[in-house]
């Protein structure tokens, strides 16, 4: 079957939120219960974050993989540059994260198939996007965290040229699907 890849649009904000939720291993959940209102669920919150316009977590940063008339997979990712006025993360569960960045890079914050169209080429194809897409913006390379519990994940990254540079602890949680490291990579 062919699969198309293209801009996402907003109306995929909710897919998008779907597939989020299967690279995050629970983190998006956990952000997005931070953000919900009183009865909301986590997929609208997820939903709504991805509908904004001209925000690093937006619908504009994603490219879709479509086939068969739906969306099969995503890759949301945005260029990783200094913060001018960085705010200390306050939040312990998502405090070891904060310095796990290579600025300068296009930084991969998810990237997902749904079941039945991984392991067909789909995710080189993505990688590919992403480096042409970090070339047009002139940065230095692509980076991404992985979760070192997500070892076929890790050993994809691996064969396509990533590197661990740094690590971090998952900081346990009832909604975090992981244990262990998180690894920021980088291929240059």
């Amino acid at each position: 079957m062919a699969v198309e890849f293209r801009p996402a649009r907003r109306t995929d904000a909710r897919d998008i939120a779907r597939l989020f939720q299967i690279s995050s291993e629970g983190a998006s959940d956990y952000i997005w219960s931070q953000l919900a209102a009183p009865g909301e669920a986590l997929l609208d919150v997820g939903e709504r974050r991805y509908a904004r316009d001209d925000v690093d977590f937006s619908w504009q940063n994603c490219l879709i993989a479509e086939a068969e008339g739906g969306v099969v997979g995503m890759m949301h990712s945005y260029a990783m540059r200094e913060d001018p006025e960085p705010t200390p993360p306050t939040d312990p569960v998502l405090a070891p994260y904060a310095d796990m960045e290579v600025l300068d890079s296009l930084y991969i914050s998810s990237l997902a198939l749904h079941e039945g169209w991984r392991n067909q080429g789909l995710g080189v194809q993505f990688l590919r996007h992403a480096q042409t897409r970090a070339e047009q913006l002139g940065l230095n390379g692509l980076s991404l965290i992985d979760y070192a519990a997500n070892t076929g994940a890790r050993r994809f990254y691996e064969r396509h040229g990533f590197g661990i540079v740094k690590t971090c602890e998952v900081v346990p949680h009832p909604m975090i699907r992981v244990t262990g490291d998180a690894h920021l990579m980088y291929r240059a």
